[in-house]
C-alpha cells in the first residue's frame, strides 16, 4: 500500500462534524454586514466516521457541493463530503457571485449556458433562495481589436444560444448610467447575465444533497490518500480513514496538494483576488448590469444594499494563499475605472473581502478523470469561473462517475493537457491533442 500526506499543512480541529441542515437563515443582508451564520451552520457530531464510502468528495465549496447534489440526487449511496473547515469557507465564501455565458471558448459557453438555466431554476431543484438578480453583464471595450476580439465572441455564443450582442458607447451609458461614453469604443452585452449569493447556493447544494442521502463532514481536512496497486484504496483524515475506490479533487487552490496525496499533478496555483463594498451611498444607485472593463478588469455592479461592490485582478498579486484584505489595489482600480466612470473613481471603499482564485496555466478548467489512477475524478482550477459554472460541472463529474455521456466532452479540459499526453476529443474545436485552451474573456 502507499500512503501520500499533506506536507507543511496544519490538520484543523481533528473535529468531524456534521453539517445542520435546518431552517434556512434569510441573508438578504449588505454582504460582509453581519448577515448571519454560515452555511451549513456545523455542529459538533460524535457519530465515527463511516469506515467505507463509495465516493469521497474533497472540498465543500460551490462545486463540491454541487458534485454531492447530483450524485445524490442520481441515486448514488455512500457519498461522502469532507470539508477541511466549514462550507464556502474558501472562493465560495464570496459575498456576491457573477453568473455569464459570455465568453471566448465553446465549452466555457456551453456550460455557462447550462448553468445560468440552472442559477434560474435553483428555487425549484434543488430548492433555495441564491438571490439570483438577472441585471446582465456588460464589458467595456476600449480599442478596435478589443471589439474584434468580442465581435468574434458573441458570434460563437450566438452560435450557441447566448442572447450577447455589441452595443455602442451611448446605449451602454443608457444601461449603467456611471458610463461616460466618450471613454470607450464599444461593449458587449448580454442580459442573460447577473449575480447570484453563493453561500446560499452552497447551504442550498448541501442541504439538497443530505435529504437524498450524502453525508456531510465539516472541519475534517484530508491528510492522506492511500493506493494499492495503482488504485485509490482509502482516505485518511483526523477522525479516521474511509475505504474507497472512488475520491473526487474540488479542493479550490488547495487542489495541487490533493492531488498530490494521490499521485496525481493538478497546476493549480492560488492567487488572491479582493472586493470592496462602498457601503449604502446617499443616492441609491440605480439597478445596473455587472459592468467590467475588460482591459483594466476593473468592473463593478449593485451590491443589494443600497451601494456597490467594486473589483479589480490586480496585475502586482503574486500567487500565494494570502487572504487578509488590504487596499493597495484600490489605487489602480481608480485610475482605471476613472477612464470608463469617473464618478466611481471617488467612491468610498468602507470595507472589502479577499478570498482566492485556483488559477490553471490557460484559465481554463480541470475536469476529469486522472490518467494513471483509475476513479479519481477532478473539477478545479477554475480561475474565477468556478461559482458560475457550477451547475452544469456537477452533471458533467456526475456523469463521469456513472459512465454515462455528458452533455459535452471535458476531455479538452483534462489536466494532462499541459504534460504532453492526449487530452481527448471533441466538436468544442476539434481538439484532439494535447494542449492548453486559452480563453479570452477572462476577468
Amino acid at each position: 500500500m502507499e500512503r501520500r500526506t499533506a506536507q507543511g499543512r496544519s490538520t484543523g480541529t481533528g473535529h468531524g462534524e456534521s453539517v445542520n441542515l435546518g431552517r434556512a437563515t434569510d441573508r438578504r443582508t449588505a454582504p460582509g454586514r453581519g448577515a448571519g451564520p454560515g452555511p451549513g451552520t456545523a455542529s459538533a457530531s460524535s457519530a465515527p466516521l463511516p469506515e467505507r464510502a463509495e465516493v469521497v468528495i474533497v472540498g465543500g465549496g460551490v462545486l463540491g457541493a454541487s458534485i454531492a447534489f447530483h450524485l445524490a440526487e442520481a441515486g448514488v449511496g455512500g457519498v461522502l463530503l469532507l470539508e477541511r473547515d466549514r462550507p464556502a469557507a474558501g472562493s465560495s465564501g464570496k459575498p456576491i457571485g457573477g453568473v455569464r455565458a459570455q465568453f471566448s471558448d465553446p465549452l466555457n459557453i456551453r456550460i455557462g449556458r447550462r448553468s445560468l438555466e440552472a442559477w434560474r431554476a435553483f428555487g425549484e431543484r434543488p430548492g433555495a433562495d441564491i438571490g439570483f438578480e438577472s441585471v446582465g453583464y456588460l464589458f467595456l471595450l476600449g480599442d478596435a481589436t478589443e471589439r474584434a476580439l468580442f465581435e468574434e465572441g458573441v458570434a460563437a455564443q450566438n452560435a450557441l444560444g447566448v442572447p450577447s450582442r455589441i452595443i455602442g458607447p451611448a446605449a451602454a451609458a443608457a444601461l449603467c448610467p456611471y458610463l461616460d461614453p466618450d471613454g470607450f469604443v464599444a461593449a458587449a452585452y448580454c442580459p442573460a447575465g447577473g449575480y447570484a449569493l453563493p453561500r446560499e447556493a452552497v447551504t442550498g447544494y448541501l442541504r439538497a444533497a443530505a435529504r437524498y442521502g450524502a453525508d456531510i463532514r465539516t472541519h475534517c481536512p484530508v491528510t492522506a490518500i492511500d493506493t494499492r496497486d495503482g488504485a485509490l484504496d482509502a482516505v485518511r483524515t483526523p477522525r479516521g480513514t474511509v475505504r474507497t475506490t472512488t475520491v473526487v479533487c474540488c479542493a479550490g487552490a488547495w487542489s495541487a496538494e490533493v492531488g498530490a496525496m494521490a499521485g496525481v499533478r493538478l497546476p493549480v496555483t492560488p492567487l488572491r483576488r479582493q472586493i470592496a463594498f462602498t457601503g449604502p451611498l446617499d443616492t441609491p444607485p440605480p439597478r445596473i448590469p455587472f459592468t467590467l472593463d475588460f482591459a483594466s478588469t476593473a468592473y463593478f455592479h449593485n451590491d443589494g444594499a443600497g451601494g456597490l461592490l467594486l473589483g479589480m485582478s490586480d496585475p502586482r498579486q503574486e500567487p500565494g494563499f494570502g487572504r487578509e484584505f488590504s487596499r493597495e489595489w484600490l489605487e489602480p482600480f481608480r485610475a482605471a475605472v476613472g477612464r470608463r466612470a469617473p464618478a466611481l473613481a471617488t467612491m468610498p471603499a468602507r470595507h472589502g473581502w479577499a478570498g482566492l482564485y485556483e488559477t490553471t496555466p490557460d484559465n481554463n478548467a480541470l475536469i476529469g478523470e486522472a490518467a494513471d489512477v483509475p476513479r479519481f475524478l477532478y473539477a478545479t482550477g477554475f480561475s474565477g469561473h468556478g461559482f458560475l459554472q457550477a451547475p452544469a460541472v456537477g452533471e458533467l463529474v456526475r456523469d463521469l462517475y456513472l459512465g454515462r455521456e455528458p452533455f459535452l466532452d471535458v476531455g479538452p479540459l483534462a489536466a494532462t493537457r499541459f504534460d504532453g499526453r492526449p487530452a481527448g476529443t471533441g466538436e468544442e474545436g476539434n481538439v484532439g491533442h494535447h494542449g492548453a485552451r486559452p480563453e479570452a474573456h477572462v476577468i
